[in-house]
């Protein structure tokens, strides 16, 4: 199909612009009371105006203009409940997942966690991946980038500058080679533990 005469196009403009000059206030007004957000009441005339200007030709003349956007706002607001209800739905069903999820009580050890917490961010990241995920070396140098020989070289002095802030809050032990349990807090004040030290890829097993 040939691209209208530029008149043609021209004209599309100027009505649509003088659509939604005359439509735009009573048609915002029309989604913000129908929507809890006033964001979502911008998405919902967007929306709607992108269907005019696709449909402009259907757009009826004069006063009849507004309840056409109406009917068309009103589709739009139909499927933004939908999608609505469908993630609500999902958070509670997440909901749901986290609370089964919630470890046994167990005490938080807050030496550990200000040890962690005085790593630099890679290190912290690395131990986590070690102990809150469980990874192998291949599996965290997937997760970086990065080869699995450098996993294993930033493991090695992530587990040393852990050791050596614990030593500085008083709690190393006697034997450096023996990793720390790493402990992590849930949303409730719990806490896992896990050994800083990544399990062996399937190729280093062999």
């Amino acid at each position: 199909m040939s691209p209208p005469p530029p008149g043609d196009a021209d004209a599309r403009r100027v009505r649509f612009t003088d659509l939604f000059d005359r439509t735009h206030a009573p048609l915002l007004a029309y989604a913000v009371r129908r929507v809890a957000d006033p964001a979502d009441a911008a998405d919902v005339v967007a929306e709607t105006f992108l269907v005019a200007w696709r449909r402009l030709d259907d757009v009826p003349a004069g006063e009849a203009a507004r309840p056409w956007l109406y009917g068309v706002a009103r589709r739009v607001l139909a499927n933004h409940y939908r999608g609505e209800r469908r993630r609500l739905a999902l958070a509670d069903r997440l909901r749901e997942q986290v609370v089964e999820a919630v470890a046994p009580h167990e005490p938080v050890d807050p030496v550990l966690l200000r040890a962690m917490d005085a790593l630099p961010p890679d290190d912290r990241e690395l131990l986590r991946l070690v102990a809150w995920e469980e990874l192998a070396r291949d599996e965290i140098a997937l997760v970086l980038g990065v080869p699995r020989a450098t996993v294993r070289v930033r493991l090695h002095r992530a587990r040393r500058r852990l050791m050596a802030q614990l030593a500085a809050l008083g709690e190393a032990r006697e034997d450096p080679d023996p990793p720390p349990t790493v402990q992590r807090t849930d949303d409730i004040g719990h806490v896992r533990s896990g050994w800083a030290s990544a399990r062996p890829g399937p190729q280093e097993a062999r």
